[in-house]
């Protein structure tokens, strides 16, 4: 997920994106605590995908909306 992907979201559309990114989040900490998890990469992926949704949720509401 990029960011232009992101900023083309509505704000509904971000607020569902950012439950569904939480949980993967959630899901992965559980399967690297178990030791499940052979990627771990994917932590951080996620960790900045809820942050790029939060950056871009956090513009709009204080009008610095970028193209």
């Amino acid at each position: 997920m990029k960011t232009k992907d992101v900023r083309s979201m509505t704000d509904e559309e971000l607020a569902v994106q950012l439950a569904e990114v939480r949980e993967e989040l959630f899901n992965l900490r559980f399967q690297d605590a178990t030791g499940a998890l052979e990627n771990t990469t994917q932590l951080g992926v996620t960790k900045r995908k809820i942050a790029r949704i939060l950056t871009v949720q956090t513009e709009r509401e204080q009008g610095l909306e970028r193209s």
